[in-house]
């Protein structure tokens, strides 16, 4: 009966939305709670699947009683953790010396704040990883980083079980309580994603502005001795 409920869902949705609901309903038809780790394992790893979409769906089903409530949430901790540990060896691969040499090539970076960045991580690493699992975008990408940096892989996959725990039970819950209501967490956590891009395009654009600002004193000042 469940895999009958997302079908139609999938059937209404589009973009990424409709991709996420597709591979929650066929994963969950073929391996039920498993299916829903591997779905939110995905989402660990390609940022543009939507786990607003997954994560719900997983609790429409175990509503639906295709999986108990305490599956569902288990299945997809579990599967957060898998995918972002996939990530953080994709970090530990690259390695510091290849992320410096990336960042070199970057306009208006330079190498200091390459080491400050670094220095930032190396301290507050383990709590970037428990929070960046409940903020959306971030919860996917934070997981390289963390591998560049090599934070202990006991300590990472404590603190992305942690925070992903806490973020799945709040999306998977929502998903069991609504029903085929659970569009309604789309929107909402839609909002909050908005948000956050936004947050980060002005932090990019502030940041581009200040270093032309910084460069066009120097240059003037080197016209003005040139003459």
């Amino acid at each position: 009966m469940a895999h009958v409920v997302l079908a139609v869902v999938a059937e209404h949705n589009g973009g990424l939305a409709g991709i996420a609901t597709t591979i929650m309903e066929k994963l969950g038809e073929l391996f039920g709670g498993p299916g829903a780790g591997i779905a939110n394992a995905l989402d660990s790893i390609f940022p543009f699947l939507p786990s607003e979409v997954i994560l719900p769906l997983a609790g429409v089903s175990a509503g639906q009683g295709h999986m108990t409530l305490a599956s569902a949430i288990f299945w997809t901790t579990l599967g957060s953790i898998v995918g972002s540990q996939i990530m953080y060896y994709i970090g530990m691969m690259l390695g510091q010396e290849r992320m410096r040499a990336l960042a070199a090539k970057i306009p208006f970076v330079n190498p200091e704040e390459i080491d400050r960045t670094e220095a930032w991580f190396a301290k507050h690493g383990v709590k970037a990883v428990f929070f960046g699992r409940m903020v959306p975008v971030f919860r996917s990408l934070i997981s390289i980083p963390a591998g560049i940096e090599r934070i202990p892989v006991a300590k990472f996959i404590v603190f992305t079980g942690l925070g992903s725990l806490i973020w799945n039970t709040i999306f998977v819950v929502a998903g069991y309580k609504l029903g085929q209501n659970w569009q309604l967490v789309e929107q909402y956590a839609g909002i909050l994603t908005k948000v956050v891009v936004g947050v980060v395009v002005l932090a990019m654009v502030y940041f581009v502005v200040t270093r032309v600002r910084r460069r066009q004193p120097a240059t003037s000042r080197g016209r003005h001795s040139r003459r």
